[in-house]
């Protein structure tokens, strides 16, 4: 029992990236990256993988290091680990896939100051073993390459009449998604979809939790008003 029960929770630390905690579609980060390279599949799908190796191994190394890492300096040291990874993906590109590493140019140093990769070093990482950490990695970088590729296949298909650089629909190609306000839009439709497939709805009612002032608020108010 136990042992089905805790691979019930690994497979769901994978899985939760994909829809239910998705990074670009649910938690709205990394917008950058989405809007800028997503003009063709490949070169989303290409930033999506670059950015997964990294979460992957970031989140490794930091849970190693989780309980030597002074508290002081934690940021520092996790951009530190982050650079590295990123700066080894970049070489593997260079080496091996010249023309994507072109493509994709300075958005991959900028990985580095990914706010997804921060974030799960900062939520997860540093807190749970390597093990977790590797599957939340895995599971946030997959559901990133897919909000990337999602995105990016929409806006070439209908934008270039191609997909993946072979030509489906030409003549019929609305130009206007390919640049940068067809890319909002894609992505605009993209995060419904999502939404409504995940059956999440805005709040009714506005309360204090995650209120940056709600304890200045109480103090002076005698409590955070709804």
């Amino acid at each position: 029992m136990a042992d089905a029960e805790t691979s019930c929770s690994l497979r769901q630390e994978l899985c939760k990236g994909l829809i239910r905690e998705n990074p670009t579609l649910v938690g709205l980060l990394g917008m950058c990256p989405t809007l800028a390279v997503t003009q063709e599949a490949k070169n989303a799908l290409g930033m999506g993988i670059a950015t997964t190796l990294v979460l992957i191994g970031s989140n490794v190394v930091i849970s190693l290091l989780r309980r030597v890492i002074p508290q002081a300096v934690k940021l520092p040291c996790y951009i530190v680990i982050i650079a590295g990874f990123v700066t080894m993906v970049e070489f593997l590109l260079h080496g091996f896939v010249p023309e994507l590493y072109t493509a994709l140019g300075t958005f991959l140093s900028l990985i580095t100051v990914n706010c997804i990769i921060l974030g799960r070093a900062e939520l997860f990482a540093c807190k749970h073993t390597v093990i977790r950490s590797a599957l939340d990695g895995a599971g946030m970088g997959l559901g990133f390459t897919l909000a990337l590729l999602l995105v990016g296949s929409v806006r070439e298909l209908f934008g270039a009449g191609t997909l993946f650089g072979i030509s489906v629909m030409e003549q019929n190609a609305v130009s206007v998604l390919t640049l940068a306000p067809g890319g909002f839009f894609v992505l605009g439709c993209v995060i419904a979809l999502v939404n409504r497939i995940a059956h999440r709805e805005p709040p009714r009612t506005a309360g204090c939790t995650g209120c940056p002032n709600a304890a200045t608020c109480a103090a002076s108010k005698g409590g955070c008003s709804q």
